[in-house]
């Protein structure tokens, strides 16, 4: 939200993206397997699937979670800031240290503590047709709590440094557009290539042939003849 520079995506940062990533394209893959083999069993072998149901609901869960995750490493998610961009810059790091004290406490709390007592309350309770319990499948809450807390904790600290926090897609096109205007050729910029009007120009040489009609490049010379 600062009008400084972004700092370059740190390699944990990235670690975790790409992480997650994996993590939400599997999920996501076998809950639609998952979602066909019920409507197959249902619909074509009449012998509807007991276990199905309840796994694809609890995929999702962990699918949202960590998708979720995902998309907050990438800060990806929307954000309404039009009424802080016209905040003086100072007042605009203060709001982004507050927005990011908020999400850090938020997955600590609910996400990390509240998990962890949500899994010591059910985790003998068991799930009809499957070899889990419920509360390992609250696992989910806990792990993307932790994850959240650590990103939300590396932004905190880039607000403290006055670093912005655009979407990481941003941050990139930055650096590389300042790597461009730094660059030693004063001949190209973050626009394009600069002519300096030193440039050699070629220009184009007049054809020596005589008109021939053997020579098919040569140009032909029109005559005006008198005719007496």
């Amino acid at each position: 939200m600062t009008t400084s520079m972004s700092a370059p995506m740190s390699s944990l940062r990235r670690t975790l993206i790409q992480a997650l990533k994996v993590i939400s394209i599997v999920l996501f893959a076998v809950l639609v397997l998952v979602v066909l083999w019920q409507v197959f069993a249902r619909q074509v072998l009449s012998d509807p699937s007991t276990w199905s149901t309840t796994v694809s609901q609890y995929l999702f869960v962990w699918l949202t979670l960590f998708s979720v995750t995902f998309v907050f490493a990438e800060r990806g998610h929307v954000a309404v800031d039009f009424v802080a961009r016209q905040l003086p810059s100072g007042a605009q790091r203060v709001i982004a240290i507050l927005v990011q004290l908020s999400i850090l406490l938020f997955a600590v709390l609910a996400l990390v503590w509240g998990g962890i007592r949500g899994m010591n309350m059910s985790w003998t309770q068991a799930i009809p047709g499957l070899p889990v319990t419920v509360g390992q499948m609250y696992l989910a809450l806990p792990i993307a709590g932790v994850l959240i807390a650590v990103i939300a904790a590396e932004d905190l600290l880039r607000a403290l440094r006055g670093e912005s926090l655009a979407a990481i897609e941003d941050s990139e096109e930055e650096v590389a557009l300042a790597a461009v205007e730094s660059s030693t050729d004063p001949t190209i910029t973050a626009s394009g290539p600069r002519f300096t009007g030193q440039e050699q120009t070629v220009e184009p040489t007049e054809p020596t042939g005589s008109g021939t009609t053997g020579d098919p490049a040569a140009p032909s010379t029109p005559t005006n003849r008198k005719e007496h």
